[in-house]
């Protein structure tokens, strides 16, 4: 308490100067102020990315498969192809890919949707806790209803939902997603073609110099670590998605092929994406197998090949890229999905990533980026070095 004392005396009096004394009221109103209009502008920003997640969306994964698809691109151009031929057969050749495999393991798909409603039977059968839930639950609803309706009360009147079909949601739901692919794929043609049109019409409008060569930074560095990380997670992923596959046939699944595109697919949302496999395998396996363990088998092989190629494999390989922090991983995460649903779970780690690599190069904000990178690793490799021997942090 006297040390309190003493801090208290030495602090100036409020109040007790004349009329020329200045007052703390008026910074004080600014500073509410600018916390209010930058409250009113994230709030505003929050919803204008909501509601634009229709066009931001497309936009956004064409400029991720632009910077994973250049380096093929590329060696076209090297054999002397036109730039426009070149890029539509980079878009045809990995559309062609996708189709192909969507050909494969779309009967098998359509086949488990078909087959849900009795997989969820045996589910409930097979696990007696969670039929004996359900049927306390419905028990319980019906006593609440019961207890809600009037006394002498008469038939209740009908009540009929207005709101659109299921058809139309549906309808709606497709043609949104084509009009997104369809502009997707327009502006990948035209990023592809361009190359590096727009960063050259980057550093003509950076005023300075030394502008200029922060703008060539920057740009070749996210090309750079975005798309190794994107090449180098595609490749791991692949390599997972074979060995579901190899692990679901020798488990004696069936439709080993669809599990393992669905665990190739999955790992791209880092984190959750292996947990939901973990618990499609363990269900798919409790409405295949008779026997618990057996059915729990190929999840447990799944998740034991997935911490192999999560701990060891992948950050072995990318080290020398960058390393995040896994808490702003997962909030990243969080925040993607409820803004943009699946898409946006899938753009929250390339986003963070580019957000981390501007944050190193702006001298304001390293801090920032320094908070948002993860610990070096034990080798002493410092993972915010982005491949290129410099810490920008």
């Amino acid at each position: 308490m006297a040390d309190l004392s003493k801090i208290e005396a030495i602090l100036p009096s409020e109040g007790t100067g004349g009329p020329g004394e200045a007052t703390t009221a008026g910074p004080e109103r600014w500073t509410v102020h600018t916390l209010l209009l930058t409250g009113i502008f994230l709030v505003g920003l929050l919803f204008a990315l909501y509601f634009a997640r229709v066009i931001l969306l497309p936009i956004l994964f064409a400029f991720l498969l632009s910077l994973l698809l250049q380096p093929a691109m590329n060696g076209l151009l090297k054999i002397k192809l036109p730039k426009p031929i070149a890029s539509a057969l980079v878009i045809v050749v990995v559309y062609g890919a996708l189709g192909g495999l969507g050909s494969l393991v779309g009967p098998p798909a359509a086949e488990w949707f078909s087959k849900a409603p009795e997989s969820v039977e045996r589910l409930q059968t097979k696990v007696g806790h969670a039929s004996t839930l359900l049927t306390k639950l419905d028990r319980a609803t019906a006593k609440v209803e019961k207890m809600a309706t009037p006394a002498g009360a008469g038939e209740a009147p009908a009540v009929t939902v207005q709101g659109p079909r299921l058809r139309t949601i549906l309808f709606a739901g497709t043609r949104d997603t084509l009009t997104g692919l369809f502009t997707m794929t327009i502006l990948l043609f035209f990023l592809l073609m361009s190359g590096d049109q727009f960063l050259r019409r980057l550093v003509e409008v950076a005023p300075r110099l030394s502008d200029k060569k922060q703008v060539v930074e920057i740009a070749r560095e996210v090309e750079r670590s975005i798309a190794g990380y994107l090449l180098t997670i595609s490749l791991m992923n692949g390599a997972l998605g074979v060995a579901t596959t190899l692990i679901a046939w020798g488990c004696g699944m069936e439709d080993a092929l669809l599990w393992g595109t669905l665990a190739f697919l999955l790992n791209y949302i880092p984190i959750l994406g292996p947990v939901v496999m973990t618990a499609v395998m363990f269900m798919a396996g409790l409405v295949q197998f008779d026997s618990l363990p057996l059915a729990a088998l190929p999840a447990g092989l799944y998740f034991l090949a997935h911490l192999i190629e999560a701990e060891s494999v992948t950050p072995l390989l990318l080290a020398r890229r960058f390393a995040l922090n896994p808490v702003m991983i997962i909030l990243a995460l969080v925040f993607w999905y409820w803004m943009w649903g699946v898409p946006g779970a899938l753009l929250a780690v390339p986003m963070l990533a580019t957000f981390k690599i501007l944050c190193d190069r702006v001298e304001p904000l390293m801090a920032l980026g320094h908070f948002l990178g993860g610990d070096p690793p034990a080798n002493g490799v410092n993972t915010a070095s982005y491949g290129n021997g410099n810490s920008p942090s």
